[in-house]
């Protein structure tokens, strides 16, 4: 599991770290939270697949889920930064799990949605700032990022129709 936080920073560990709890516990912390810091996402690791990284101003960047880059520590911990948030950046908005070849929606505050091929955002390292992704206007910021989900028409073909 990868969870990321508001100002940058992302934490690594395993499922089997998380001790099974009933609906009205209060669960276990996963990452070490500052004053003022939340989490923002969490998605499962791949080893094979980057870490894409977004933030509210538009800046974005994939990093390799490398060993090297993101290592297994035990919940709980504060984590490494995944990406150095500033002024010119903002917060971090939405980490995903992405692999070459898949397309993303950004979602701004506006309303405005843009679509865009994972391979087309370039790989860097956890300590920068990324590559601008979409230019915004004056006020807007990017408050989401979705995969988009594709459909073998193959897979289409084969569903079942019924004639009236």
């Amino acid at each position: 599991i990868i969870l990321s936080t508001t100002r940058g920073m992302a934490i690594r560990f395993h499922e089997e770290d998380v001790r099974p709890t009933g609906r009205s516990a209060q669960g276990v912390r996963g990452i070490h939270l500052e004053d003022g810091d939340r989490v923002v996402s969490m998605d499962k690791v791949d080893a094979t697949a980057s870490l894409l990284v977004v933030s509210e101003r538009g800046y974005g960047k994939r990093t390799p889920l490398t060993p090297d880059n993101y290592r297994t520590i035990q919940r709980g911990g504060k984590g490494v930064y995944t990406m150095r948030c500033n002024e010119k950046t903002g917060h971090l908005v939405a980490i995903n799990v992405v692999h070459e070849g898949e397309e993303l929606m950004l979602i701004t505050k506006g309303g405005v949605i843009i679509r865009i091929n994972a391979s087309d955002i370039s790989e860097q390292s956890r300590l920068t700032q990324g590559v601008m992704l979409i230019r915004l206007g004056a006020g807007d910021e990017v408050m989401d990022v979705a995969k988009v989900v594709m459909h073998d028409a193959d897979e289409l073909e084969s569903v079942p129709t019924t004639e009236a």
